[in-house]
Order: structure tokens, then C-alpha cells, then sequence
């Protein structure tokens, strides 16, 4: 049995040691929001935070990161709070959401890591790909966590996205069939 302590909670997998950290989070912890995306390591879409590292989770055995500390996406704020999510919400950087995951938490080690990372830095530390094309906006959208992250500048999450959905449909009687 694998002992790890996910987004602040212990945890201990009754699963074969060999299983892929990245099943271990998705399957047994319900963290859905570690991608699964090409299962080698190359796109980042499953980037979770092991201890201050960006790890690709499709990678890294249970066995291999037991005893660690995992934050995942959800462990990283609840209310999207964190200086790299408002980034991208502010700078518009989301366009269809899969591998954001992944790069928001290599960017939210990064900036752990690193409060004023340049641009070289951002550029070898977010090596994630996205097949929309977001890079233009993401060197600037990282900086400007960072400087949020140090107090150099202010972030605010406006408004929430989504619908409120007592807001957006209400219960109706069923339709017959014609």
C-alpha cells in the first residue's frame, strides 16, 4: 500500500505500486482535472506539483513519489484564486481548456520556485503543448503571476465563470412521444 499526501490529505493506495500516479489521482482520488493526454511524458497535460517539481504524472509510479506531497489543480485553490489562475483569466489565455491543468501547475511550481522567472525560463520550464496556439499570451500571462505572487501587482478574480443554474433552467413536465 502507497502512502502520499494529495492536495493536503493523506492517502493510501490499495493499488499495484506500478500504477501511473496519473491514474492513481483520477481513478481512485476522483481528481479529474490531471488530463490524461498522450501518456508518454510529451504533452504536460497531466503536470501535478510532487513536492516544488513539475511531474508528469503519466511517468511517475505510485511507488516512485510515495511519502511525497501532490497538489493536483483542485489542491491548488479552491476559488481560483491562486496568482497564475487570474493571470490566465485576466489575460484571456483559455481557449478549449484541455491543457491548462497541466500548465497552470507547471507554472504555479515555477513561480514557487522562482518569483521572477524570465523569459527563457518560463520558456523551458512550460515545455506543455497546446494545440490552440496560447503560447503568444502565456510568457506575459506567467509574468504578470509572478509579480502578483511577489505583491508587485494586483489580481482580482471577477466574475465567476459559468451559469447559475437555478439562474438558466427550471424542472418542466416530461414530453410525450409523438
Amino acid at each position: 500500500m502507497t502512502k502520499l499526501t494529495v492536495n493536503n490529505e493523506a492517502v493510501e493506495y490499495l493499488l499495484d505500486p506500478a500504477t501511473p500516479l496519473l491514474w492513481a489521482l483520477r481513478d481512485a482520488s476522483n481528481l479529474t482535472g490531471t488530463k490524461y493526454g498522450c501518456g508518454t511524458g510529451a504533452c504536460g497535460a497531466c503536470t501535478v506539483d510532487v513536492d516544488g517539481r513539475a511531474v508528469r504524472s503519466c511517468q511517475s509510479t505510485i511507488a516512485e513519489v510515495e511519502g511525497s506531497f501532490v497538489t493536483t489543480i483542485e489542491g491548488l485553490s479552491r476559488d481560483r484564486a491562486h496568482p497564475v489562475q487570474l493571470a490566465f483569466l485576466a489575460d484571456n489565455v483559455v481557449q478549449c481548456g484541455f491543457c491548462i491543468p497541466g500548465i497552470v501547475m507547471a507554472a504555479a511550481v515555477l513561480i514557487k520556485n522562482d518569483r521572477d522567472p524570465s523569459e527563457a525560463k518560463i520558456r523551458a520550464a512550460i515545455s506543455n503543448i497546446c494545440r490552440c496556439g496560447i503560447y503568444p499570451r502565456l510568457v506575459e500571462a506567467i509574468q504578470k503571476a509572478a509579480r502578483a505572487a511577489r505583491g508587485d501587482e494586483t489580481l482580482t478574480a471577477g466574475a465567476r465563470p459559468g451559469i447559475d443554474p437555478s439562474e438558466a433552467a427550471k424542472s418542466v413536465p416530461a414530453l410525450s412521444p409523438r
